[in-house]
């Protein structure tokens, strides 16, 4: 059944230096005075996967069984739900261009999304905001998915944002109200998540977590 748990108005932390990473050539540590933009971005090696925040770059670790296993879990049910509906899923590596060219590139690769307007996909990948985010937390990644990424999505208007977390088996949904804010829902157990953009979209929490 559907959590219970009240909505909350999400309260933003500050991130902490540790979760930093800068790309070859930059400073070391937090705060590096260099910063990188998409151009910049298009030369690195396919070898190594990294984000862009406000030209900040990001290296992304390769994700573990359990992550992959939840990824293509929820990816498939969504998948079928969405076969013969306009609106479209993928997975990472896919890059998302959410701001370009504007002194601050943010480039992000969602472990799934999924975007209704196709004028917005090209050959690389996509520009503009997805109608929903998904992402899978691991250590190296939690700050960044639940404090940094949370008020980029926020702030470019991603309509839904679900933050997944293997190690407790629980789900925040967050999803954008009138004012242009994330109001969020925490689902445990054997909880049904109802989406609030894909219409008649639900899923268990055991589906999501299952071997």
């Amino acid at each position: 059944m559907m959590s219970k748990e009240k909505n909350q108005n999400i309260e933003y932390e500050t991130i902490e230096p540790e979760a930093w990473m800068v790309h070859e050539g930059a400073e070391q540590e937090y705060g590096a005075s260099q910063l990188f933009t998409y151009e910049d971005y298009c030369t690195w090696s396919d070898d190594e996967r990294w984000e862009l925040i406000d030209g900040k770059a990001f290296r992304m670790e390769v994700p573990n069984r359990d992550h992959q296993q939840i990824s293509m879990n929820l990816a498939v049910e969504i998948g079928i739900y969405l076969k013969g509906k306009i609106c479209e899923v993928y997975t990472a590596p896919f890059d998302v261009r959410l701001s370009v060219g504007k002194g601050a590139d943010t480039v992000v690769q969602p472990d799934i999304l999924i975007f209704c307007d196709r004028e917005m996909l090209d050959d690389r990948g996509a520009k503009g905001a997805p109608d929903l985010v998904v992402e899978i937390l691991s250590p190296s990644t939690r700050n960044k998915d639940c404090i940094v990424k949370l008020q980029k999505y926020e702030q470019y208007g991603v309509k839904e944002y679900w933050i997944i977390n293997p190690l407790t088996k629980t789900t925040q949904v967050c999803v954008l109200n009138g004012r242009g804010r994330y109001e969020m829902q925490n689902y445990t157990g054997t909880d049904v998540i109802i989406s609030a953009v894909l219409s008649d979209f639900s899923i268990n929490l055991t589906t999501i977590f299952s071997d």
